[in-house]
């Protein structure tokens, strides 16, 4: 996003005769690089190789659930989850819930998505009181 907002500044100083663009930031940062050699196609490639090193998307599906931690766990536990599903965390979320993340290779995201749309529809049916968020490849993991 920084990127993308450097990119779009300069552009506007740049066609001015004297259009300069100074830029105060370590000069070694990867997006600093790619807006001093003007090409975002190769901070997206870096960015796309350490995502997919690291195992976060969209190099992989992600799906987040949150909330209180007996709500989440029963959740997870009555999904059907694809075999190659690694379940993260927990970590705390907002407000005394927590965060479990489910990670499965880009191939499995339907299966994913459907495991988990089933199990939060039989979480309503059963009208569960604790209220639990599930998101596919949130902007925020943590």
């Amino acid at each position: 996003e920084a990127l993308r907002r450097w990119l779009a500044a300069a552009a506007l100083a740049r066609p001015a005769p004297a259009g300069r663009v100074v830029v105060v930031a370590d000069g070694a940062l990867a997006p600093v690089q790619a807006l001093l050699r003007w090409d975002a196609a190769w901070f997206a490639g870096r960015e796309l190789a350490e995502r997919r090193e690291l195992g976060f998307p969209p190099a992989v599906r992600m799906a987040s659930v949150t909330g209180p931690a007996e709500a989440v766990a029963n959740l997870l536990a009555a999904a059907r989850l694809p075999v190659d599903a690694e379940v993260l965390g927990p970590v705390p979320a907002d407000e005394g819930r927590e965060r479990m993340l489910v990670r499965v290779p880009r191939a499995r995201a339907a299966a994913l998505a459907e495991a988990l749309h089933s199990a939060a529809g039989a979480r309503a049916a059963r009208k569960a009181a604790d209220p639990v968020r599930l998101q596919v490849d949130p902007l925020s993991l943590f």
